[in-house]
């Protein structure tokens, strides 16, 4: 009888990148970030677009923009003329 290893289930993406994190903590991760920042500053670097995008998707990240329909902020507008002004009409959320 051969010996046979004990199955090995797949790392899931919250393992893979708990172990990317602890990779950057224990090892040379702040040199990685400033590399990132230095980039992302030198005008004349041709992957400083990339650089500033991660800066910028780390520091405000797309989700803080995204609102749901509960957030949803209304828009009012009141055009008046010259002269009395008109009596408040009904307000109607669109």
């Amino acid at each position: 009888m051969t010996y046979k290893p004990p199955a090995v289930l797949p790392k899931t993406e919250y393992q893979r990148v708990k172990e990317l994190k602890q990779m950057l903590i224990e090892g040379k991760g702040q040199k990685v970030v400033q590399k990132v920042i230095d980039i992302a500053l030198d005008d004349n670097h041709p992957s400083q677009m990339a650089a500033l995008k991660m800066c910028m998707d780390r520091a405000l990240p797309m989700s803080v923009f995204e609102k749901t329909s509960a957030q949803r902020s209304a828009v009012t507008i009141n055009i008046t003329g010259l002269g009395q002004a008109p009596e408040p009409k009904e307000v109607i959320d669109v």
